[in-house]
């Protein structure tokens, strides 16, 4: 999640106390017009303008933002290069952002919303989600429970046990974001989100003060040196490691700039150079796409595409899955299912369907449930894997129980995990950028170790802003696929040879680190929900190491970083709710 970000600004503006949800430059700009009486005196030349700019500063409501909708109904009736002017003029004139990340950002998603506006129908869910993502305001309808995957009865089956024979070493890297324009001496201080890039002639190398190193830097993306040098350390590191996954996000953060031609480069250079990990298991990330989170589902009318994304994910990945899973990346919206050398079936999925900034939902007049039946697919695949006796990791980018997911979907994807938790071995995501899990329930009012039913793994990201570069090695239980330990590597950007050579070296395993605290010591044993749900509980009663968790979160590079009891509580509600509704 990674659209410019200005809340702090969007507060003084909006004067709201109501914590906004999403940063995207559109939306700022749309939010902009409150509380600015130049704003006022300018747009009253337009009626209708000024008409969304009353209603705006009247927001402090629910019903407030759905009356602001007719308005802005209005305007996308009039065409999207009429909305767009207007975003982008109001984006510009109050310096929401720089004037071409205005122009650039919202060019490039305004359509959508304009499309989404004009299919809207007023005070349904879908008109309640889009003031709760836009502006903040609205509470989460109601889960559609009367809704539910088609899936056949449970049967009496439970996990394997371990079998305890040598693991298997299986990589797992994320959110690489490689910015092929990143240049060496170029400001790390700059008024954009990403920097180390020659905006203007006062960024380039030889007129700044603060030129990017060869590595990277905490204000930039990744560079192509520092990806290379990931790929050494595994090698190095990893030598014996059966396959890789890769969880999404090849794109840089430059999101005003992106073009389907940027993009498709960015992945066709991407994966060409991840091949030297060998075979890799990835998944769509929602940068992969132009614009960002762009991925309309199969019956939505626009001539707005995703598909040339997937083709190239499709050729990118075909030497690692085969030509039919490749085929598949094609016509199944950058999803496929297919079963590893090991006899592990690999489910990829592009859970990016169901994140809250992937416009393309609000179109319906009202909720759909299953947006290009991905659900239905995935059940599939698990009966499939169900009848065969086959184990199943589920990849995918955005975590199903994160704040990002909308609730209905991520209840949705639960009941498909609580079915099919014999079979499914775990869960691995990125998106965050920080070293994270989820713990899922049979029962969430009840949550005890004896509830807990499954893992999703959430991996830190390669790109320095975030923290410190990272990558994740798991041992696996070469039966059951079960993880049995995590072991974390990284670079620390903060040393002072990291920009002459970065050192990658261990950070933690979770064994080594909580195994003694809660009695699992034995190399060969699982880290089943379980244990997972006790480390939480740990959490609660041992302050020292849940201060030492949240350190490693940005991979030790906030040595500072503190969480007080509040924030604690968050956190560890956040560790325990698959289910975004929870959160």
């Amino acid at each position: 999640m990674r659209f410019a970000t200005v809340l702090s600004t969007l507060l003084l503006l909006l004067g709201l106390s109501t914590a906004l949800t999403i940063g995207d430059v559109t939306r700022n700009s749309i939010a902009a017009f409150a509380n600015r009486q130049v704003a006022r005196q300018e747009l009253e030349k337009r009626s209708l303008v000024s008409d969304i700019l009353t209603d705006i500063e009247n927001l402090a409501e629910c019903s407030a933002c759905q009356a602001l909708l007719v308005v802005l109904k209005v305007l996308a009736h009039l065409g999207n290069d009429e909305f767009v002017d207007v975003i982008v003029w109001v984006c510009q004139t109050l310096n929401v952002e720089d004037d071409d990340v205005c122009s650039g950002a919202i060019g490039l998603e305004g359509p959508i919303l304009a499309h989404d506006l004009r299919q809207m129908t007023i005070g349904t869910k879908t008109s309640t989600l889009f003031c709760l993502t836009v502006f903040g305001l609205c509470q989460w309808p109601d889960v559609d429970t009367s809704y539910s995957p088609s899936m056949t009865p449970k049967p009496a089956t439970e996990r394997p046990a371990s079998s305890g024979k040598t693991p298997l070493k299986v990589v797992h890297i994320s959110d690489i974001h490689i910015d092929l324009d990143y240049t060496v001496g170029a400001s790390w201080n700059c008024t954009k989100n990403i920097c180390c890039r020659s905006y203007t002639p006062a960024d380039e190398p030889g007129n700044n003060d603060t030129p990017a190193g060869t590595y990277g830097n905490v204000n930039c993306d990744t560079p192509l040196s520092l990806e290379e040098s990931m790929y050494a350390a595994i090698d190095s590191l990893v030598p014996d490691r059966a396959f890789s996954i890769f969880t999404g996000d090849v794109v840089e953060g430059a999101v005003w700039m992106v073009t389907n031609d940027e993009v498709t480069n960015d992945l066709n250079t991407a994966y060409a150079r991840m091949q030297t990990l060998g075979t890799t298991y990835a998944v769509t990330g929602n940068h992969d796409a132009s614009p960002v989170n762009s991925f309309p589902p199969a019956d939505v009318s626009t001539t707005i595409s995703t598909q040339w994304a997937y083709d190239a994910m499709s050729a990118g990945w075909e030497t690692w899955i085969g030509s039919a899973a490749a085929a598949e990346v094609s016509s199944n919206y950058g999803s496929y299912s297919v079963v590893d050398g090991s006899g592990l079936r690999i489910i990829s999925l592009n859970t990016n369907f169901w994140y809250k900034q992937n416009f393309w939902m609000y179109d319906k007049k009202s909720w759909e449930s299953d947006p290009s039946d991905m659900f239905a697919w995935l059940v599939a695949q698990l009966q499939t894997a169900e009848t065969a006796g086959e184990m199943v990791w589920i990849l995918g980018h955005m975590p199903m129980g994160a704040s990002d997911a909308f609730h209905d979907a991520s209840y949705y994807f639960d009941l498909i995990i609580q079915r099919f938790d014999a079979t499914i071995a775990g869960v691995f995501y990125g998106h965050t950028h920080k070293d994270q899990f989820e713990i899922a329930y049979s029962d969430y009012t009840n949550q005890t170790f004896s509830t807990a039913t499954m893992m999703s793994y959430i991996a830190p990201a390669l790109t320095p802003t975030s923290g410190n570069p990272t990558f994740r090695v798991y041992d696996v239980d070469p039966v059951t696929f079960g993880i049995l330990d995590v072991t974390v590597y990284y670079t620390n950007q903060t040393s002072p040879t990291y920009q002459t050579a970065p050192t990658w070296e261990f950070l933690y395993s979770v064994k080594d680190t909580y195994g003694s605290l809660l009695g699992i010591t034995d190399p060969t044993a699982e880290l089943t929900p379980a244990f997972w749900h006790n480390l939480t509980t740990l959490f609660e009663t041992d302050d020292a190491v849940f201060q030492d968790y949240i350190g490693r979160k940005t991979r030790e590079y906030d040595t500072a970083a503190s969480c007080d009891e509040t924030c604690k509580t968050a956190e560890i509600c956040q560790l325990r709710a698959a289910q975004s509704q929870y959160n």
